[in-house]
């Protein structure tokens, strides 16, 4: 573990850490098993993995964190969270639709905001066995049968470069407008919004952008603090940090994630597009 044991964040990352790779067990369990899929709305699948995952996930933490409250996708919001100064938000299964396809593209993401930002986390990737991680302060990192390492993102600064992500299952008819604004020319598709963000966190892309509102704090609070502290940034259209524990808990705003490089101009490039 990087840091020292008691440093700010240490104990939830941490945390984060061993409570991501477990529910990635009660996962991987299921996906070698097979589920039968419901739908909670138009195109918003769940399973049995995302529920027993949930209710893992949760149960820890009020075991180990009982004061704080809790968001997670496939339990029910009853808004008790909003007078906490720390709120844990949990996506027990980022990438159903990938998980159903068995394209082995979702991850388990666990984050801590406190204060409305994102100051630990951890995202798992079952079926490679790869724990990203990272904590305010203390550096980004992988953990994989190779060992563990720090992370960091790309440093390339030519736009015309930029390896754009977009979505396998649903790629935004915006994406075509942006690639013009950006004067890009390489795209790559990648399932969950979890998976994209740690390619970025990883060096393995630049950029992703998302114009859909349907993205909620769950989706970003583990990708947010890994970019950030693996030197990147993550902002709304307007340059913001994403902010957390707020009554509707969808973005607010479209969100850019990027390598840092040319965060600025591309998020001017990118406001006539909305």
């Amino acid at each position: 573990m990087n840091g020292t044991s008691n440093a700010p964040w240490a104990r939830e990352e941490r945390f984060a850490a061993a409570v991501a790779r477990e529910a990635g067990a009660i996962v991987l369990r299921w996906y070698g098993e097979g589920v039968h899929v419901e739908w909670k709305g138009r195109g918003d699948p769940v399973t049995e993995a995302d529920k027993e995952a949930n209710a893992y996930i949760v149960q820890e933490l009020g075991r180990e964190f009982p004061g704080d409250a809790v968001l997670a996708e496939e339990s029910a919001d009853d808004r008790s969270r909003l007078g906490k100064d720390r709120l844990w938000v949990v996506d027990p299964l980022d990438g159903t639709r990938e998980f159903v396809d068995r394209n082995g593209e979702f991850v388990v993401m666990v984050a801590l905001a406190a204060h409305g930002r994102a100051v630990a986390g951890s995202i798992f990737h079952p079926t490679t066995g790869t724990l990203l991680r990272a904590r305010e302060g203390g550096g980004a990192w992988a953990e994989d049968a190779s060992g563990v390492r720090r992370l960091r993102v790309s440093d390339r600064a030519d736009l015309d470069a930029f390896r754009l992500l977009v979505s396998r299952s649903h790629r935004s008819p915006k994406i075509d407008a942006v690639r013009s604004a950006l004067g890009l020319h390489h795209e790559e598709t990648c399932g969950s919004v979890g998976l994209k963000m740690a390619r970025l966190a990883r060096g393995d892309a630049d950029l992703y952008v998302h114009f859909g509102g349907g993205t909620k704090e769950w989706d970003l609070g583990a990708p947010d603090i890994l970019i950030h502290e693996a030197g990147g940034a993550v902002t709304d259209i307007h340059g913001a940090r994403i902010p957390y524990n707020r009554e509707d808990v969808r973005t607010p705003a479209p969100f850019v994630a990027s390598n840092g490089a040319r965060h600025r101009e591309i998020l001017e490039r990118l406001a006539a597009i909305g």
